[in-house]
Parts: structure tokens; sequence; C-alpha cells
């Protein structure tokens, strides 16, 4: 008797191993519709080898390569010299990049009409990857993370884009237009200039919601009129002077977002007490992150008491806040015991009784305490780069 849909389903649901799930194929072409939809479903891609191979098959095969919701492209290179004696590395895992390889790549892309996910990391090999891969794509993405150069292939993109969610992005080259550079509808005849195709529309990613960018400036460039609730950004001047005109331009940007930001990462090159003290007051003076914030960092903790109470004093004014990341390298002697972070946690928390959760940042090493039920606990195998997300 031949098995239901819903069995087979189940037990390819069940089975351990992509190769196992790979032996399924041949058992019935019932099994074998079912067990290539979880086959290729997710794919990740790690090898040069093991990627030329799964691109030159997606770009054959078209019934395949439509079966693919999420790619991670994240190669990395061993070299040939290293660990030669090992007989238990593949060529594939002593392999760099072939000549080819990218626009092979491109191929396959082009036939994955149905990719919904696509994170692309390349910059670490010997012949990083450009947006130039997706060009005569059609998929429509919800999530997007690669870094890219910003060029005009990837704007182009971009502006493809209409479902798109999540965003990650490395570089960015702000174009010489009106800040903040968001292209409007004109009804002059004059020709667009040059820098047009660097330029994102107004339409572009409507639904985009989460942005974790490396540059303020792309920030300044993506948020306004998109409904972006999560961002990741980094301060890019240094001199303080500039990095004040920076922030008042950023929190600008910021509250042009469609919706109230509930997630909000600003990393620093250095860290100040005081600097931190006016992004704070930002924050809280700004209405789109404040009445629903509940991620705030990366902020210097006040040594002195009285500056600590005004810190808290003015995180008592976000009302949803659940989860703060606090840096505390300048402290002398710095807290490193569980008993420290534990203490801190539960002083923050007498006048943040929302706050669950506190990171401390202690020269780039991070420990979570979570609160539950009054107590404090510190969480050291908990990871803490994604909190920005979950949030």
């Amino acid at each position: 008797m031949e098995l239901t849909l819903e069995a087979i389903t189940i037990i390819v649901n069940n089975t351990g191993s992509r190769s196992d799930i790979a032996v399924l194929c041949r058992v019935s072409k019932t099994f074998r519709r079912v067990a290539e939809r979880a086959l290729y479903n997710t794919i990740y891609l790690r090898t040069p080898g093991e990627s030329q191979a799964v691109s030159n098959t997606l770009a054959t095969c078209a019934r395949i390569a439509s079966l693919v919701a999420s790619l991670t492209i994240s190669i990395v290179e061993e070299d040939e010299t290293e660990d030669e004696s090992d007989e238990s590395y593949e060529d594939d895992y002593r392999d760099v990049l072939p000549e080819g390889f990218w626009e092979g790549m491109a191929l396959a892309l082009q036939k994955a009409t149905n990719l919904r996910s696509l994170t692309i990391h390349s910059q670490g090999t010997s012949i990083p990857a450009s947006a130039e891969i997706l060009r005569s794509t059609t998929f429509s993405l919800r999530k997007f993370h690669c870094d890219f150069d910003w060029d005009g292939d990837l704007v182009q993109f971009l502006n493809a884009q209409t479902e798109l969610q999540d965003l990650y992005i490395l570089d960015f080259k702000q174009t010489p237009t009106t800040y903040p550079t968001i292209q409007t509808t004109t009804t002059t005849s004059t020709p667009s200039p040059p820098t047009s195709s660097m330029t994102l529309n107004a339409s572009a990613m409507p639904n985009l919601m989460t942005l974790e960018c490396t540059f303020s400036e792309a920030a300044d460039h993506i948020v306004p009129h998109r409904p972006i609730t999560h961002l990741k950004t980094c301060f890019s001047r240094t001199e303080m002077s500039e990095k004040r005109v920076e922030m008042d331009r950023l929190f600008n940007n910021i509250s042009l977002s469609s919706k109230a930001i509930r997630s909000l990462d600003i990393a620093d090159s250095s860290y100040s007490e005081s600097f931190a003290m006016e992004i704070l007051r930002k924050v809280v003076s700004t209405e789109v992150t404040r009445k629903d914030l509940r991620y705030l960092g990366t902020l210097v903790l006040p040594v002195e008491g009285q500056e600590r109470l005004q810190f808290y004093g003015l995180l008592m004014k976000l009302p949803a806040l659940k989860c703060l990341e606090v840096e505390v390298s300048a402290w002398v002697p710095p807290p490193t015991s569980t008993a420290a972070f534990r203490a801190l946690a539960s002083e923050l928390r007498l006048y943040c009784l929302t706050v669950t959760s506190v990171v401390f940042v202690l020269d780039f090493e991070r420990t979570l305490v979570t609160i539950r039920n009054g107590v404090c606990a510190v969480n050291a195998d908990a990871g803490t780069d994604l909190l920005w997300r979950e949030m």
C-alpha cells in the first residue's frame, strides 16, 4: 500500500541528515517531490567546490532551482599549503575560488525564482562578489544580507525589491544629492544626472523593517519614510563636533521612519560618558525612539553616582525598554565578577522596572545578565549578537 502524502512528509521531516533525505528521493516519485523540497529549500554554501557544484545544478535545472527559498553563500577559502598532511581534508576544502565562479552563481540566481532569503559574504575571498551577479534576477526577497560594494547594480536591485523586510549592507557611498538622498518624483524635463543610478527610489523597499548598516549615512539614506522598527548602525566620525552633527542628522532621519523604533543599536569607534548622555537625551526627546523602544545600545554606564542617577532618570522615560547594552570598559577597577554584574543590573532594575536583560561590554567582551522574577542571573552561554533583532 502506498503511503499518504502526509505520512511521507512526516518521514522526510524526521529524517536526520541531508544525505539520508537524498536517498529518499529514489524511493518513489512522491518521495522524490517531498524530499527534494526539503533538500533544496534551505542551502548553505561554504566551500568553493561544493558551492560550484550546487550552482551548476541550479543553473542547469530550473525545477530544482525553483525549490530554493533560502540561500546563504559564505565562502571560506583554505590555503593549499596548510594542512596538506591531513588526508581527511578533501580537495574542496583547500580550493580557492576558480575563475568564473561568480558568473556561474549569477546563472544559478537567475533560475532561483522563488528565493526569499539571500545572504552573500565574500569580501574575505580572493575574488569578492559584486551586485553584478544580481542582474536579471526576478525573485522578490524578504531578507537580504550582503557585503557588496555600494554601486549602481546594488541600488538597481534594491529599487526593484517591494517585499524586503530585513536588509544588511556593509558598504555605502553617498551621492551628491540633497540630504537625505531619497529620489522623489519631478515634473522637470531636465535629464537625470549620472549619479541617479546610485540613488534609491522613494518607492523602493516599502516594507523594510530591519536595517543593519556599518555607516550612519546609509541609515540617513534608507530610513526616512520606511517602516523601520529595528536599526543597527555606527557613527562614522571621530571628532566630537563632527560626531554631534552626525548624531543630529541621524536622529532627524530616524524621526522620519513611518513606524516607531523598537530596537536601536548605535556603535562607536570610541565611547565616552558625556556623549553617551547626549545620545540618551536625543533618544528620549525623539518621539519615534521614545514611545516603543525595547532595545537600546551601546551607551557608557556612568561611573559616578550622581551622573548614574541622571542616566537612570532618562532611562525611566523609555516606558517599553526591555534590554540595555552598556559599556563599562572605563571603570576602574572594571566589573569582572558575576557578583559585580548582578549588582549593577539590580541597581538599574530599581529604576527601570521594565528591563529584563542587560548586556555589559568590557573590552569587547559581552556579558548578558537576565532578570526574571526580580532575580538577576549571568547567562554565560547566551549569545548577544542577535538580541537587538529579537526585541
